[in-house]
C-alpha cells in the first residue's frame, strides 16, 4: 500500500518562504504513473487543491497559488516538493500530499502557519 510522508512545515512570517517535501514509498506502480498533488485545509474550511503535477511534469495551480508556489517532482527519488514564496496569513493550513493512480492516497499532513 502506497505511503506518503510530508515534511517541511512550520511557522513563518508573512512574506517568508517554506519548502514542503513528500516522499512516496511502497508504491505498486512506477512513480511516474502517479499524479502528485498538494492540497490544504484551513480550520473550518474544506480541503482545497493547491497544485498538482503529472508524471510527465505538467502542472496545475489553484488561483491563490499562481505566481507564488511552485510544485516539482523528482521521479528518481520518488518525491514531490512545493516551494512556497511570499506567504500570507491566509496560507495557514495543514498541507497534504496526495498520490493519484488507480485511487488516491493521502499523507498525514504538515502544519504551515504564517504569522508575525
Amino acid at each position: 500500500q502506497v505511503q506518503l510522508a510530508e515534511s517541511g512545515g512550520g511557522l513563518v512570517q508573512p512574506g517568508g518562504s517554506l519548502r514542503l517535501s513528500c516522499a512516496l514509498t511502497r508504491n505498486k506502480f512506477a512513480f511516474i504513473r502517479y499524479t502528485m498533488a498538494w492540497s490544504r485545509q484551513a480550520p473550518g474550511k474544506q480541503r482545497e487543491l493547491v497544485a498538482s503535477i503529472s508524471g510527465s511534469g505538467a502542472t496545475n495551480y489553484a488561483e491563490p497559488s499562481k505566481g507564488r508556489f511552485t510544485i516539482s517532482r523528482d521521479n528518481a527519488a520518488r518525491t514531490v516538493s512545493l516551494q512556497m514564496n511570499n506567504l500570507e496569513p491566509e496560507d495557514t493550513a495543514v498541507y497534504y500530499c496526495s498520490a493519484d493512480y488507480s485511487g488516491t492516497t493521502w499523507g498525514q499532513g504538515t502544519q504551515v502557519t504564517v504569522s508575525s
